[in-house]
């Protein structure tokens, strides 16, 4: 079985940061991509920031570019999400997700159950 964790979010107020973790536990082989997400209430799931296996290749959404950093640590199995500058419109609930390689079953991704981000005017 394979699991991820989120942690880090709560209540901030505008023009303030949060660092969100989330953590992949069980076994595996390999994690590739890994990625953050967010849904708003009445809204669809959105696409916040990817990274690849390597670190190198991020990709961001527009409304986050340049207040909003993602970064890994293989060693710990753990993405982050660094935001900075948050506004109202950043409340969501925040959902990381990963391809993740396990012998005998592929490669699938999985999700963590969410953290509510709640930011205040």
């Amino acid at each position: 079985q394979v699991q991820l964790v989120e942690s880090g979010g709560g209540l901030v107020q505008a023009r303030g940061s949060l660092r969100l973790s989330c953590a992949a536990s069980g076994t595996m082989s390999l994690i590739n991509a890994m990625g953050w997400y967010r849904q708003a209430p009445g809204k669809q799931r959105e696409l916040v920031a990817t990274i690849a296996f390597g670190g190198g290749g991020t990709n961001y959404a527009d409304s986050v570019k340049g207040r909003f950093t993602i970064s890994r640590d293989n060693a710990k199995k753990t993405v982050y999400l660094q935001m900075n500058s948050l506004t109202p419109d950043d409340t969501a609930v925040y959902y990381c997700n990963a391809d993740i390689y396990r012998l005998g079953y592929g490669t699938n991704t999985y999700w963590g159950q969410g953290t509510q981000v709640t930011v205040s005017s």
